[in-house]
């Protein structure tokens, strides 16, 4: 089978990906072989190809926003021919402390597809069956495949945000999860608006139903109840702190970010305004967000490229040229 593999972490004009023809893999105990239809392109794919993200698997496949079709064998109630989902969170240990409470995102032995183990970015690919996504109906492939990344990172940064009921939210960055997390909110009654420097983003987000939509560095037109910053800028945390109403929340969306300026207690923090991270995610966010999508229409902008052209998609999602989410298909 063809999978890209990062052989060389760093910018993408350096070359970091490589493809290559390799054996299909072998499928264990408990865990499914599929057969790659597409898969999403994610900004975390492009921290492990640049070297952001430490190297957890020397020349390991990325992807892991990943649709195909179980091949073999039968396991955790899949069988062959069934349409499959393989998301970021691919093992956890189970038995400690976090994942007894429910917490498994926190789990010290979690593993992740596409940076533990190969993922997406290949013909065929194998995933735990107990972590596989049974997956919507009426959606394509292409639409799907930004759902099982970026939309459940974005519905837990929305939880993490704490959104009241009929509450103001800021969006800071658009891309790929930000404009699902949006869809989520407004169908929830949020009032929201959206600070990105991406003209063609703020157009998307105003067909989508936003009230504004502004550059990141300028004010929302109101104060906000929460926030979430999804573009990985360290430098917009203090101006998304200083746009939040007292008592409001930021959620920090990405698993990488640049530093964070100093901070002023006063204008960013005081008032009980409080800074959130979001880890990865549980297997319950993805299926709440799964149901969602299911029950909710949502609109999911991709721009598509074949298999052959992953380095290409990854170069665009870094110069910020990819407008929704990016997706590979395997079979071009």
């Amino acid at each position: 089978m063809r999978a890209w593999r990062v052989r060389a972490p760093g910018p993408m004009a350096s070359g970091p990906l490589v493809l290559e023809r390799g054996p299909v893999p072998e499928p264990g105990d408990g865990e499914l072989l599929v057969r790659v239809r597409v898969c999403g392109v994610c900004r975390t794919d492009l921290h492990v190809a640049e070297g952001d993200l430490p190297v957890h698997r020397v020349g390991v496949v990325p992807g892991h926003e990943v649709v195909g079709e179980v091949v073999a064998p039968r396991a955790g109630g899949f069988a062959a021919g069934d349409r499959v989902g393989i998301a970021w969170l691919r093992g956890t240990c189970g038995v400690c402390r976090y994942c007894r409470a429910g917490k498994e995102n926190l789990c010290p032995e979690s593993r992740y597809t596409g940076w533990d183990a190969d993922g997406g970015y290949a013909e065929y690919a194998v995933v735990p069956a107990a972590f596989a996504h049974r997956l919507p109906d009426g959606y394509s492939d292409e639409e799907l495949a930004p759902l099982l990344c970026a939309g459940v990172i974005g519905y837990r940064a929305l939880k993490r945000a704490e959104v009241p009921d009929g509450g103001r939210l800021g969006i800071y960055g658009f891309g790929g999860s930000a404009h699902l997390a949006a869809q989520v909110a407004l169908a929830r009654g949020a009032t929201v608006h959206v600070l990105t420097r991406s003209p063609e983003a703020r157009k998307l987000a105003l067909e989508l139903g936003a009230a504004s939509a502004g550059d990141a560095a300028e004010p929302p037109p109101e104060p906000l109840d929460s926030a979430i910053l999804f573009a990985p800028v360290g430098e917009l945390v203090p101006v998304a702190l200083a746009a939040l109403d007292r008592g409001g929340t930021l959620s920090i969306a990405g698993i990488h970010l640049s530093d964070i300026p100093v901070l002023d207690y006063q204008r960013h923090l005081f008032q009980e305004r409080q800074v959130r991270s979001v880890t990865a995610n549980t297997r319950a966010d993805a299926r709440e967000f799964l149901e969602f999508a299911g029950a909710h229409r949502l609109r999911v902008r991709t721009m598509s490229y074949p298999l052959s052209a992953a380095a290409d998609a990854l170069t665009d999602l870094a110069e910020d040229r990819v407008t929704g989410a990016a997706v590979l298909h395997a079979d071009s």
